[in-house]
């Protein structure tokens, strides 16, 4: 019978996270193996930014994120700040740059490819001695009080300290799957719920039928869901697709939005649509179609008008100002119930996860049910805005996780 390999540490999920912390903690000098059940390193890396990875947002600071313990996330973002990632990017040369317009400030993204970044986190495991063990699957863990046995593929591996690195639900297509929180459930752990973030909204056939149309069709908005503290807003751009709403606002806007919840959309966030229709009546003998047709899309000025039941051809100063007040009402607050989400498939991150309120309140992210276990990255409830965010998640908490186990798995041995 094969004997049991024994580490200080055993890290679930050879991703952004999981990597991390497995380069921390073997660089502090323990003994680390990086468990992963996929053929290919780091696929959510590798498609990431188009190709580019957008590894982190240099503004990003606590309010950049949603759970339902808004203030754990603190600690970890405060310890491991995008500059320090930079740092960390100068150390091996990776070129990078910042998104020029000013929308999306902040976002930081590889000037070749993002293997650049897997590259980096692999000679970073690599230099600290971490023994990999991939394609590997886990079948079964065990703690007996003292260190965690894990039955796998390859073998029975034994570690002090277990770090849940493996992900949530988003893109099953390259692997997601629900492992982290069969675990978090095994050993007594609260998940918040889950749900597709980061995600196209979808509409009835019915619903959507005046503008499946429009496929493609792209402009800049005001959108928001939500009041109070759960309230989201952002100035971003709105895709129509066949099926309902994509691009980068609705996205953000995704991860606020509850089921049977309306989105309401300002397709003039600049101007006071209703002003400036009765404005225009007074001077302007212009068609109303050509005249929205100089603040919005042609193609969707005419839908509109169409939904209105009101001509193109009309011309301003013949529609009464009733009539006007109600166009540029519905221009400023365009409001939308989804019926759904495209789902994980499109999703780029999962909203909920471990419930934070029973990590460690110092931020190690050790379990405060059981000792020397640790969840981090996608696996807890903590979800970043779009823009890199989620990446300087799974930075800071690894990073947190990696010294925190590395001390835990110390003191372990010592007390041996």
């Amino acid at each position: 019978m094969r004997s049991m390999e024994s580490f200080d540490i055993a890290v679930i999920g050879a991703g952004a996270a999981g990597m991390m912390c497995a380069a921390v903690a073997a660089q502090s000098g323990r003994r680390v193996v990086l468990i992963d059940h996929a053929e290919r390193l780091a696929e959510k890396i590798r498609i990431s930014g188009g190709g580019r990875c957008n590894f982190t947002n240099i503004n990003a600071q606590p309010a950049n994120f949603l759970s339902a313990n808004p203030h754990f996330c603190r600690s970890a973002l405060a310890r491991y700040t995008p500059r320090d990632f930079l740092a960390l990017l100068k150390q091996y040369r990776v070129k990078w740059y910042e998104k020029w317009y000013e929308k999306h400030k902040g976002q930081l993204f590889c000037d070749d490819s993002s293997e650049s970044i897997i590259g980096l986190l692999k000679s970073e495991c690599d230099a600290g001695g971490v023994a990999w063990r991939r394609p590997v699957a886990v079948h079964e863990i065990r703690h007996d009080g003292a260190r965690f046995a894990l039955d796998t593929t390859a073998g029975a591996i034994g570690a002090a300290a277990l770090v849940i690195a493996t992900g949530g639900l988003s893109i099953p297509k390259i692997g997601a799957t629900d492992f982290g929180y069969r675990i978090a459930k095994q050993f007594g752990h609260r998940l918040i719920d889950t749900r597709p973030a980061l995600v196209p909204l979808t509409f009835t056939s019915a619903d959507w039928a005046p503008f499946a149309a429009l496929s493609g069709l792209s402009l800049p908005v005001r959108i928001a869901t939500g009041r109070g503290r759960t309230r989201g807003e952002f100035d971003e751009d709105l895709l129509l697709t066949h099926r309902g709403v994509s691009g980068p606002g609705v996205l953000q806007i995704s991860s606020y939005w509850n089921t049977s919840e309306p989105v309401q959309v300002d397709l003039l966030p600049d101007l006071d649509a209703t002003r400036l229709l009765l404005e225009a009546k007074a001077g302007s003998k212009k068609q109303i179609g050509n005249f929205l047709a100089e603040h919005v899309p042609a193609c969707l000025a005419h839908v509109w008008l169409e939904a209105q039941r009101v001509s193109v051809d009309a011309r301003l100063t013949d529609l009464p100002d009733r009539t006007l007040r109600a166009i540029g009402a519905s221009l400023s607050s365009w409001t939308l119930t989804p019926s759904g989400t495209e789902g994980y498939r499109k999703a780029e991150v999962t909203r909920g996860g471990v419930d934070t309120r029973e990590l460690s309140s110092t931020t190690t992210m050790m379990s405060e049910r059981v000792a020397g276990l640790y969840f981090i990255g996608e696996a807890v409830d903590v979800t970043g805005w779009l823009g890199g965010y989620n990446f300087q998640w799974a930075w800071a908490s690894g990073v947190a996780a990696g010294r925190a186990a590395a001390e835990f798995a110390r003191g372990a041995a010592t007390a041996a």
